[in-house]
């Protein structure tokens, strides 16, 4: 093991959708030198960025990813949970939808005693980083930020697509033509960050304009072992790279491997369960029963159609472009619900299906993320422990007879052959379909929680609400494991708006953070 000459004033690990962001905000203040450490591999210029990641049609699935699993129920077998491996992390490799959430969502956050993420407060985070080419003239939009977004037209849309907005016109259900305005609920195009086929992940919004700042340095293909901890305070990381250990010291260690990662960074540093690091050998430098628990993420299921002519599929079509959200029958939590069509279902061969999917977005259940060995190279199982609370199974089954009722509109009958999944010829009462549900929902990917912020006074809070871990000083989270619950939309754009937050304080209040 060797150590490094230099010590940085500001270490970030994981170069994804809120480090990216962490990294260019802190490295404007050229007095601050700072790393960010990433364990995939780095592709500085956009002529070298390998086609899965260019390609905002489908995610990337198997090029850049953890190689994660998770068991969705207790019923349910393990199954693949993909997150990016590469600068920009899952922004890098995810599908581009770029919903926001609810205002209710972020004041929901306040309330749990954490002030600075009410909506008024993290509006204008998500304002600065958006440059959106349709609504950007709006009062609560951006127009000059790193993460363009658009969204499909009409003629843009797959047929598939198309017919699921004139279903929902149909169904009843208002046109949506910007899911991101606060107040909005009903049907429309996805808000997705991408320029043509580009996705515009963080790497490439944010790393690109940072990288020519001398004070910022990015250390790629670095796995990151453990923070070293000296009488309270972070000093440094203890660091793989190709086989050989290192350690880089530092000032103020900002932790940003996500949901799934950060936890076992935590616990092989000693800030953890006392009972869990003391099973796995790791000395106990902080007992914090928080980390690696509350695990919040929307559960799902999908409804697949066959299609009469599959010529109008193409694998190489956008997967997604399309949403509905509304709120549940009797629900007092607006747009609890979001329903969604795929182009195609991408596990069906022949290709001669496509898919309609529910999604609970507003989730009152939560899980764990299960550690089981301190090796820095094992990996983390995520159990959601989806659908346990009975608020959640009724209002997702609600939803997914809301999605079968998609596929008997005239719109749909035009296009679908047969509904294969769930068969129409079986009846669904409450019980069969509840059971259905524990056995076959799966994640909408949008793992949060783990880490969670609120007050001291909060048994189970691992930072407080500027993202300090309270157990170590020089020790922060900036990444979704810090959300106290999952938003009511995917995580993307909430993730990098967290790094905005936290950058920006790191960057104007240096003191508050050690520096």
């Amino acid at each position: 093991m060797h150590a490094e000459k230099d010590t940085y004033d500001i270490l970030i690990v994981g170069a994804g959708a809120s480090g990216a962001a962490v990294a260019s905000r802190v490295s404007e203040d050229g007095r601050r030198s700072v790393c960010l450490v990433e364990a995939g591999p780095d592709y500085p210029a956009l002529e070298t960025l390998p086609f899965d990641l260019v390609n905002s049609h489908n995610n990337s699935y198997t090029a850049h990813d953890w190689g994660f699993d998770y068991q969705p129920t207790a019923a349910a077998r393990a199954m693949n949970f993909p997150r990016g491996r590469v600068t920009g992390g899952s922004s890098a490799v995810n599908t581009t939808i770029a919903l926001r959430g609810m205002p209710e969502d972020y004041d929901g956050w306040a309330e749990q005693g954490n002030p600075e993420w009410s909506w008024d407060r993290v509006l204008p985070a998500f304002r600065r980083m958006e440059r959106d080419l349709d609504y950007g003239h709006e009062p609560f939009h951006g127009d000059a930020g790193p993460i363009t977004i658009r969204r499909y037209q009409r003629d843009e849309l797959t047929l598939v697509h198309q017919a699921f907005l004139d279903a929902a016109r149909e169904l009843g259900y208002p046109d949506c033509p910007d899911a991101n305005d606060p107040a909005s609920w009903g049907s429309g195009p996805h808000p997705m960050n991408k320029i043509g086929r580009l996705r515009v992940s963080t790497a490439v919004g944010y790393l690109s304009a940072a990288r020519a700042r001398p004070n910022l340095a990015i250390r790629a293909n670095t796995h990151v072992r453990r923070v070293l901890v000296q009488e309270g305070r972070a000093t440094g990381l203890e660091v793989e790279t190709a086989g050989e250990v290192s350690t880089i010291p530092g000032k103020l260690i900002v932790l940003c491997g996500g949901s799934l990662q950060t936890p076992p960074i935590l616990y092989r540093s000693g800030i953890g369960p006392r009972v869990e690091l003391e099973r796995l050998g790791v000395d106990v430098i902080a007992d914090v029963p928080g980390v690696a628990q509350n695990l919040s993420d929307h559960p799902a299921l999908a409804v697949l159609c066959r299609v009469k002519a599959p010529s109008i599929l193409d694998a190489d079509q956008p997967i997604v472009q399309t949403i509905l959200r509304y709120t549940a029958e009797g629900s007092d939590q607006r747009n609890d619900l979001q329903i969604e069509a795929f182009s195609f279902s991408p596990r069906n061969t022949p290709l001669d299906c496509f898919a309609i999917a529910a999604v609970l977005e507003e989730v009152r259940g939560t899980g764990r993320l299960r550690i089981d060995s301190a090796d820095p190279h094992a990996k983390p199982v995520a159990e959601p422990h989806f659908l346990e609370d009975e608020r959640d199974l009724v209002r997702l089954a609600a939803g997914v007879r809301d999605t079968i009722a998609f596929t008997k509109t005239a719109a749909y009958r035009e296009i679908i052959d047969e509904v294969l999944f769930p068969d129409p010829a079986r009846d669904l009462p409450d019980d069969v379909l509840f059971t259905m549900l524990r056995k076959l929902a799966a994640s909408g990917y949008h793992p949060c929680g783990t880490a969670k912020m609120g007050p001291v006074t909060d048994p189970m809070a691992v930072v407080d609400q500027f993202g300090r871990v309270h157990a170590a000083e020089g020790l922060a989270v900036a990444d979704a494991s810090i959300m106290p619950s999952v938003p009511r939309a995917n995580t993307n754009l909430t993730s990098i708006m967290i790094g905005e937050m936290i950058g920006e304080w790191i960057r104007t209040r240096g003191a508050a953070y050690g520096l």
